[in-house]
């Protein structure tokens, strides 16, 4: 696949992920949650300005090079109406605040900015933010990972950490689990879906568990992932199973490590 259109996705997304990035953060403790309609709970149901202003902050500038693509958007706002979906093999998600309920509104742990560019099915493009940290991370599949300091430090090649203890966690995953990791020496910390699927890339955190709350981690939950293994992270289900590339692909679980001992501790972890 010819890398033009992925390399051109991150550089059009770049600032504007710096944009979508400062505007939550500006706006964390002072927006309610109007919650959206026809949603059976509050994770689901959680909406607020930033989620909104985010999002059409990433949207605006893709709509002007890549409107032809299908567009997964997590919420419904002005500019999705402006992409056409007549490219059927590419494909643009989209999740402005990763997290919103528990993680940005609850402010349990990281919170993610998000967007992916995937070709035939899989990611080829991948823009991740942690604004509470102040970190933002991209990827082209093939040509490594790198990040860069909010809010407008320099770029640089990103690869796993090494040092430190910490593991991250979705709120899928069982306190159970979280207390056995916790007996065997490890720091476990709570963060959304983005976040763990960049956590071996955070200083002072070695891996990360998520575990799907419905059927399959969603689409938007694999955007990290990408970013993570271009990093040279491991990425595999809980089974111990390489994690499908494929973004529509069944997987019920992602374990995200900087090496094999880590990995193995968290599976470990999960067995009855």
């Amino acid at each position: 696949m010819p890398l033009a259109a992925p390399r051109e996705f991150v550089r059009t997304l770049r600032p504007a992920m710096l944009q979508a990035s400062a505007i939550a953060a500006a706006l964390e403790g002072r927006v309610p949650n109007v919650p959206k309609p026809d949603e059976h709970t509050a994770v689901k149901a959680a909406l607020t300005i930033a989620d909104t202003a985010a999002q059409e902050a990433l949207l605006v500038p893709l709509a002007k090079r890549f409107r032809e693509a299908q567009l997964e958007a997590e919420e419904d706002t002005r500019s999705v109406a402006l992409f056409g979906g007549g490219a059927a093999d590419r494909r643009i998600v989209i999740d402005p605040i990763d997290g919103t309920f528990h993680f940005y509104l609850g402010a349990l742990g990281p919170y993610a900015v998000m967007a992916g560019l995937a070709d035939d099915g899989v990611y080829c493009a991948a823009l991740l933010a942690l604004p509470r940290e102040g970190w933002l991370f991209e990827a082209v599949r093939g040509e490594g990972a790198r990040r860069r300091r909010l809010p407008a430090g320099g770029s640089s090649r990103c690869g796993v950490t090494r040092g430190g203890n910490g593991l991250l966690l979705s709120d899928g995953v069982s306190e159970r689990v979280a207390q056995r990791l916790r007996d065997r020496g490890w720091d476990v910390a709570r963060g959304c879906g983005g976040a763990v699927a960049v956590a071996p890339l955070l200083p002072g955190f070695r891996g990360g568990l998520r575990i799907a709350k419905s059927v399959s981690i969603s689409t938007r939950g694999r955007i990290g992932l990408l970013i993570a293994a271009e990093a040279g992270a491991i990425v595999t289900t809980a089974a111990g199973d390489a994690f499908p590339t494929a973004i529509d692909a069944h997987a019920d679980s992602v374990v995200v490590a900087s090496d094999a001992e880590v990995a193995a501790a968290i599976r470990d972890a999960l067995a009855d």
